[in-house]
């Protein structure tokens, strides 16, 4: 389930050859894949760990959830204007100030005395890897001004990515399970320090004019901050109470605040003419669910496994590498069937993968033996590996080359926005239900339905996307 993000502007087009070539590309890919792999291993790497935290630090449901949605929640918000933050002050600046920022944040995680300092030290990094995931895809555009060698080192760009993603929950599991959790953080730092080292041989990237949109990205805040605080705390004490409705009312109002920003302004992060198309409007909502049904899927059951069946940390991680081996080999696949049959058949063939795992997970009960689990969850990773290829290329074939980066970047956001809100819900549900299986089955039956849902919209596009028409 990687994350698929394309620059927004041709920065690294516009750089200097020469000067790429002095800098050597492979380090320039070597430095750009250190970061894209950080972002997305701490997306997940601290989910099979959130019990052990608990212990340590004290808090209930809603405190872990923060902890997860912390990072997500801010990484979304501040996706669509962190491309043109970028491009402003350099892809090489904004690079190396996000993966010092990331590492700060990372310290601060590991030694956080509480749940409150530890979730602070969330946000912050979420907003680190904001910053550094647009520009180091702008780095490897820069490094390979070739356009066949830049598609295959954005291809191993792309797989560093998945193998964080897949390497998540083992790895957080095992880090818990012999060293302590606070060394999930701990471990960014090696990794961090190279990155910068690598980064002192790349030339410096070129400032490019763009506008930030204030407005938009500040209720966007607001408005994705506001619904999660209240989901979470809804679920853990009650959506009557006051502080909860007052939040729920802030996020709609600051939704409502936020289209108009978008509408009137002169350079929106966000263009809402392009959801006059229907492809981008359903790749939109299909890439919510997908993240919907495999981060909440992570979360429910990292839970169930630790909290229900008593395994550890360790035990736990293993329990996940089934359901992400073979991720990377489905997404090439993926790549095939769309080729032979249209971007439809694959997109549909996962989506319907995914609610049969779902489904089945229904089944799960107190003393299902885990390695049954295990494989019981295989479909729903395959069913997103499977969709996610084929998504990408879909939205993308339907919009003008200019608007390519802005729409990644949608679907991007649209996903991370689907797993921080699953994660509040499926929490939600877990703390509000009688007991943890009544929780979790009806977590899975509406990330079910959902993909039902959105596998239905998808047959109703055309063989290949209509352009979305020039504002």
């Amino acid at each position: 389930m990687k994350p698929l993000l394309k620059p927004s502007r041709a920065s690294g087009d516009a750089a200097d050859p020469s000067g790429a070539a002095r800098g050597g590309s492979s380090v320039v890919l070597g430095a750009a894949l250190l970061g894209f792999f950080l972002i997305s291993l701490d997306a997940l790497i601290v989910t099979v760990a959130l019990p052990d935290m608990g212990r340590s630090l004290g808090g209930g449901m809603s405190g872990l959830q923060w902890v997860v949605d912390g990072y997500t929640l801010i990484f979304a918000a501040l996706m669509l204007s962190a491309g043109a933050l970028s491009d402003r002050i350099g892809a090489r600046q904004a690079y190396g100030g996000g993966l010092v920022l990331f590492g700060l944040a990372s310290t601060a995680c590991g030694l956080a005395p509480g749940l409150g300092v530890l979730v602070a030290a969330r946000l912050v990094q979420g907003g680190a890897a904001a910053v550094m995931m647009p520009a180091s895809l702008a780095l490897v555009r820069q490094g390979y001004p070739d356009q066949a060698k830049r598609a295959r080192a954005i291809a191993i760009w792309t797989v560093g990515g998945a193998v964080a993603v897949a390497a998540g929950p083992v790895c957080g599991g095992a880090l818990a399970a012999s060293v302590g959790w606070r060394w999930i953080f701990f471990v960014n730092l090696p990794a961090g320090l190279l990155g910068l080292a690598l980064l002192t041989r790349v030339p410096a990237s070129p400032r490019l004019p763009a506008r930030l949109d204030m407005a938009g990205q500040m209720t966007a805040v607001v408005a994705m901050g506001a619904l999660t605080y209240g989901v979470i705390e809804g679920g853990a004490d009650g959506f009557g109470r006051p502080p909860v409705v007052g939040s729920l009312l802030v996020a709609v109002a600051a939704a409502a605040a936020f289209l108009a920003a978008q509408a009137k302004g002169s350079h929106p992060m966000l263009p809402l003419p392009l959801f006059r198309s229907r492809v981008v409007a359903v790749s939109l909502v299909v890439g919510f669910m997908l993240n919907a049904a495999y981060y909440g899927g992570v979360f429910v059951f990292s839970l169930y496994l630790q909290q229900q069946r008593g395994l550890s940390a360790l035990h736990a991680g293993l329990m996940f590498i089934p359901m992400t081996a073979l991720v990377a080999v489905v997404n090439l696949a993926s790549a095939k069937l769309a080729g032979l049959f249209g971007p439809r058949v694959p997109m549909v063939a996962g989506q319907l993968l995914g609610t049969a795992g779902l489904l089945t997970l229904l089944a799960v009960g107190d003393h299902t033996n885990a390695w049954v689990v295990a494989a019981l969850m295989v479909p729903v990773g395959l069913g997103g590996a499977l969709t996610v290829p084929a998504l990408t290329a879909q939205l993308l074939d339907s919009v003008p080359a200019d608007r390519a980066g802005t729409a990644a970047a949608v679907l991007n956001t649209g996903r991370q926005v689907g797993g921080a809100i699953a994660v509040a819900v499926f929490g939600a549900l877990l703390a509000g239900a009688d007991t943890f299986l009544a929780g979790m089955r009806w977590s899975m039956l509406i990330a079910a339905a959902g993909l039902v849902l959105t596998a239905g919209a998808t047959l109703t596009l055309p063989r290949h996307g209509h352009r979305v028409p020039q504002a």
